[in-house]
């Protein structure tokens, strides 16, 4: 269960499908029992449901239900401002991220001849950069990331008058700006600062090797487990630093 000021959401998982629509129903069930013995009532109009899945993964049609009133079965959902799919798709998050960074964009256009480029840097760094880093974790290895980073060197275009087709290369350089590396920075931190999530090879042998205090990377066959940021994080950490 995860809560968060009003919104209330709870995370099942099951690698049987038939299981997994018996527990979803079972858990709303105890939900919904809980709430009427403390005199509460669910609004079951603004409550929904989502189903992670793979696109080859066969449908169960699960159906979540109390009282035979059933639940919408959402495609997508937003969390924190977080967008994502049913199929974990980050396309969505990544247009949303587009469009803000497009107005930004436009303010850019008006304030550069009244500002000096000190200020527009500042400008980018506490606006821009913040649209871009939050949750860079989860869509940062996206194929859609891609029109993110297209925008960026607009914007930095924009701020140093550089032309339209000009290499932008050492402009990050001098106004120490990051670009895909923004991306591989914040998954070091996130694994650094969350160690406890992960296992080290000592805890999955007993073998005494040079690697053996490194974290544990797994094997999947998965794509989108090894695109994600747990396999991803160790795997940066391990060729980037020194554990």
């Amino acid at each position: 269960m995860v809560l968060f000021a009003d919104d209330t959401s709870i995370i099942i998982t099951d690698l049987n499908r038939w299981d997994f629509n018996i527990n979803g129903n079972q858990i709303f069930h105890d939900i919904n029992t809980w709430f009427n013995v403390s005199l509460l009532t669910l609004n079951l109009n603004k409550t929904q449901y989502i189903e992670f899945s793979t696109k080859n993964y066969y449908n169960v049609n699960t159906q979540i239900k109390y009282d035979r009133k059933g639940i919408t079965n959402a495609t997508e959902i937003k969390f924190l401002r977080l967008i994502t799919f049913d199929t974990v798709s980050w396309k969505q998050h990544m247009e949303h991220l587009v469009k803000k960074m497009c107005t930004a964009c436009y303010a850019l256009r008006n304030v550069k001849y009244v500002v000096p480029i000190d200020t527009l840097r500042v400008i980018y760094f506490a606006h821009i950069c913040c649209i871009m880093s939050y949750d860079i974790i989860f869509g940062g290895s996206s194929s859609y990331a891609n029109k993110v980073i297209i925008l960026q060197k607009k914007i930095v275009r924009i701020i140093t008058d550089n032309k339209a087709r000009g290499s932008c290369r050492e402009v990050f350089k001098t106004m120490e700006i990051m670009t895909y590396s923004q991306y591989i920075y914040s998954l070091i931190l996130y694994t650094l600062n969350n160690k406890h999530l992960f296992t080290t090879n000592n805890e999955t042998h007993k073998y005494k090797t040079k690697n053996n205090n490194n974290l544990h990377l797994p094997t999947a066959n998965l794509s989108k487990f090894n695109k994600g940021a747990y396999v991803t994080g160790i795997k940066f950490l391990t060729n980037f630093l020194i554990i």
